[in-house]
């Protein structure tokens, strides 16, 4: 990876103050790793291991070493001072609220001492000399994370990494039935130049709301008509009291067909098969009163030995992150609750946040023992604000306030051509729909979005379209909308010429359907090669103020971008940085299955690349991928040398036969720990496209490969009233590149976007390979001015265009594959306990699915424009 090449200077100087924290350590202290092997290995599984470590930590053997070890209840402990070798500890295993009982299941717990940890080589590391820069400062990072993290770990719950959330003492947000939201910190070591800082942060999760489990179907059945679904209690982990203490269980699936009254299984003990219901009676005096109407569930996942327990005596256990993917109605609740000013935030961070992660002197013995202390104030960091670009449209001249402007009076820049258009009326029997294609309102709206085609610069606006209807069954008949789709595709398929196709559909949509936008694009994107815009009548059919206004300009911008056009321009300065010599400019994202996607869905990679020297409009390449073909490289995409011959090949049609000279990759998607293997796998995978592209000729442009981070932690707030927007964020076009970036590497944090709602996070840009050696201030003021491109707004951007068109790429490739994508149900999943040879065929069989409906992907007739826009 290059060298930072200096400091940017461009803009005018301010500072901010910044969610990091100095640390201070021993200058020469030594740690001593260990290695923790518990015995039977195979019983100390789960969430048996914290437990035991608990219990280790409570040992006479083990408890004068507590005060100066810290551990990740798990595998690993570190300590201040050296531990007797061997060590070797034994426990009788209990949970809480057991009894001693001398028939407990024994574990060994064995400390191996592994290696010396130095400070002094992190502190060499942080020195900022070129000859430390390969110092591997993991293990040292990874240890200092388990002091620090010690005391949240202990009387926290853990989500992910680095994330504490305090439930018992916090407030909860309810989400929906059966799930709530706490707001927890996240807190991570970080070495910068000569400083080790730790970066906290707010950060919300979702959980499962905790109490009786019959009570939460109960409820699930009183307001949604249906049980719980088989997905919500999936490994959910529930507790009882029935054996005289709490005991664990995790949940393998509901029985919905088995009631405790029906459920019968083989017992010794009560003379034979005995029903759930029975058992409980005749073996812990408990009737159960829902024996009838509620199902058992089964906490084995052996299938051929299933464990029944009757869901009135279990316990949701608190503190259980959700873990199925928000929906969203979940998702805008989560917003509204996460989304805080910064004020808010930092002072979350600074009372609430140090006192629960016990970071406050005293708090937390373990930080004394090992020489640490946090500074509880904000470092203070340099940061710039950027000039805006200006923008240039055809007619009209608009001036940019917060990093946004006004189309009022404007043509834009090139107007595309609509040689024909149709319209889709699709009906549901919903507010707002037009009555039929000859309603007055209906060629009124028309006409006004029509004229503001034509006045806008869309040149074919004036004629009439073609209109189409379409009644949609009801969904209660059709519940996965494949009539309604079929309908929809023979309406299309019987009313339009395949031979004279018109340059765009607008569908007009009376509600939000999770099955019929994406099918809808699915069939106009593969099936028809078909452009298709879609409105929601609810909003493009109000009429208070200029809302509808607006809503059609927003509209004509996507139209144009889908016809080729260009709706708006940089003025030439700004642009000189790519347009000083032949330049393509692509972005690379990949997608992948979420908790709410079949298992064996595949992951989608998309990369869009500039076809022309004004860099406004950005084909794009879509492939699928299992997503665990190598599961260390996942997140690379496997057919890049494909997808940029693809690319190029465009390029070159565009360009009078010429190749760019100079090639710029804005890659998302990717975290910090995988940085390396872009180099190791998506390097290289560019760079034989080169050679493919230009077998005779040596081709071999000038590279450059930039990570860009959105899912990192650091946040700003403003030092001065003059760097300071309304809700108390920075102002658009804030850089800031020392003090919080790294000790070697090319980083900065950009903020090129207006921060409307809550506290604005910047985007972190990290250089990872550069054949041009871009100087500090042309690559962050030309990705600044750049994330004014984007086609769809009339704003600058959170993150610059090519790699946000690369992520609205893969979201299109989702729609592609809906049904496998995004809505599972139970009756999709493969049965709790099958063998992993039946989930892997199973895995096998989704995959091949995918793969049959995606068929060749993007239809040959739009594969060269912006379909995905």
């Amino acid at each position: 990876m290059p060298l930072r090449p200096g400091w940017g200077s461009l803009g005018r100087p301010g500072q901010v103050r910044t969610n990091f924290f100095a640390v201070k350590i021993p200058k020469d202290a030594v740690y001593h790793e260990y290695e923790i092997e518990i015995s039977p290995k195979a019983q100390a599984k789960g969430d048996r291991r914290p437990r035991i470590l608990e219990l280790v930590e409570q040992s006479p053997a083990f408890s004068s070493f507590t005060r100066h070890v810290a551990h990740d209840r798990s595998q690993r402990l570190v300590s201040a001072r050296p531990l007797p070798q061997p060590l070797s500890v034994p426990i009788r295993y209990l949970e809480v609220d057991q009894e001693d009982n001398p028939q407990a299941m024994v574990f060994t717990v064995e400390f191996k001492f592994q290696r010396e940890l130095s400070l002094s080589t992190l502190n060499d590391f942080m020195s900022g000399k070129p000859e430390h820069r390969g110092i591997d400062t993991q293990p040292y990072l990874s240890a200092l994370n388990l002091v620090v993290q010690s005391f949240a770990s202990k009387r926290g719950v853990r989500v992910g990494g680095n994330k504490y959330f305090f439930p018992s003492s916090d407030q909860s947000f309810r989400l929906s039935l059966g799930v709530e939201a706490y707001r927890g910190f996240f807190m991570s070591i970080r070495p910068m130049y000569k400083q080790l800082m730790v970066n906290i942060n707010v950060c919300m999760t979702a959980f499962y709301t905790p109490g009786n489990l019959a009570q939460a179907m109960l409820e699930f059945t009183r307001q949604t008509n249906g049980a719980m679904p088989q997905q919500f209690a999936d490994k959910l982990k529930v507790a009882t009291k029935h054996l005289g203490y709490t005991k664990k269980h995790t949940i393998a699936r509901i029985m919905t067909s088995l009631t405790a009254n029906k459920a019968r299984f083989p017992c010794e003990e009560l003379g034979g098969e005995v029903t759930v219901e029975e058992f409980f009676k005749r073996k812990y005096k408990i009737t159960l009163r829902h024996a009838r109407d509620l199902p058992v569930i089964n906490v084995s996942t052996n299938r051929k030995r299933p464990i029944y327990l009757p869901v009135e005596i279990c316990e949701i256990i608190p503190g259980q992150a959700y873990r199925g993917k928000l929906d969203g109605e979940q998702t805008a609740q989560m917003i509204r609750f996460a989304c805080n000013p910064p004020d808010f935030n930092g002072n979350a961070i600074m009372q609430q946040g140090f006192e629960r992660l016990g970071l406050r002197p005293g708090t937390a013995p373990v930080l004394n023992e090992f020489g640490l202390s946090v500074d509880p104030h904000m470092t203070v960091v340099p940061s710039r604000v950027l000039p805006p670009p200006s923008i240039n449209y055809k007619a009209g001249r608009p001036r940019i306030q917060n990093a946004g402007w006004n189309i009022v009076d404007i043509k834009l820049q090139t107007g595309g051509n609509i040689a024909s258009w149709a319209v889709l009326l699709v009906n549901e029997g919903r507010r707002n729909e037009f009555q039929s294609p000859q309603d007055p309102q209906l060629i009124e709206f028309l006409k006004v979005f029509l004229k503001k085609c034509e006045s806008s610069g869309i040149s074919g606006a004036n004629k009439p379209p073609k209109i189409l209807s379409v009644d949609l069954p009801s969904p209660r008949d059709d519940p996965n909308r494949e009539r309604a789709l079929e309908a929809i595709r023979k309406v299309l398929r019987e009313n339009l010429n395949r031979n004279a196709k018109p340059s765009f559909i607008l569908v007009l949509l009376s509600g939000v359907d999770k099955y019929i936008y994406p099918g809808i694009k699915k069939l106009g994107d593969v099936d028809m090669g078909l452009h298709t815009v879609h409105m929601l009548l609810e909003k493009a059919r109000d009429s208070r103020g200029n809302r509808q206004d607006q809503y059609f300009s927003n509209v004509v911008l996507k139209v144009n971008a889908k016809l080729g056009g260009i709706n708006h321009l940089l003025d030439a300065a700004s642009m000189r940085w790519l347009t000083d010599k032949k330049t393509m400019v692509m972005g690379i994202d990949v997608t992948h299955p979420s908790p709410k996607s079949l298992p064996g869905s595949p992951s989608i990679a998309a990369v869009v690349a500039s076809v022309d020297d004004n860099f406004v409009q950005f084909p794009a390449s879509l492939s699928l991928q299992k997503p665990d073909w190598n599961k260390e490289s996942k997140e690379m995409v496997e057919k890049l040398t494909e997808m940029t011959i693809e690319r190029l090949q465009l390029y070159r049609k565009k360009n009078g036969d010429r190749l760019p000279e100079r090639i710029f990759v804005y890659r998302d998607g990717v975290s910090e720990g995988q940085y390396h293997l872009v180099i190791q796998h998506e390097l290289g995978k560019i760079q034989a496209a080169f050679k493919q592209i230009s077998p005779r000729a040596p081709y071999k442009p000038a590279l450059t490969i930039a990570i860009c981070g959105k899912r990192h932690h650091a946040r700003f707030w403003p030092t001065a009233p003059g760097d300071m927007t309304n809700n108390g964020n920075t102002v658009p076009g804030t850089v800031v590149d020392r003090g919080i970036t790294d000790v070697y590497n090319f980083d900065f944090y950009l903020q090129a976007h207006n921060g409307l709602q809550g506290h604005v996070r910047p985007t972190h840009y990290t250089v990872i390979y550069d054949e041009n050696h871009y100087a500090a201030d042309v690559l962050q003021q030309g990705t600044h001015t750049a994330s004014y491109l984007y086609a769809r707004a009339t704003k600058a951007v959170s993150l610059v265009p090519a790699a946000y068109y690369a992520d609205i790429a893969c979201e299109r490739g989702r729609d592609y594959l809906n049904v496998l994508m995004n809505l599972v149900d139970d009756r999709s999943s493969v049965a709790a306990g099958a063998s992993t040879a039946d989930k892997e065929a199973e895995k096998q069989r989704v995959y091949d699915d995918a793969v049959k409906r995606w068929g060749k992907g993007v239809h040959p007739d739009l594969k060269d424009s912006m379909f995905y826009i």
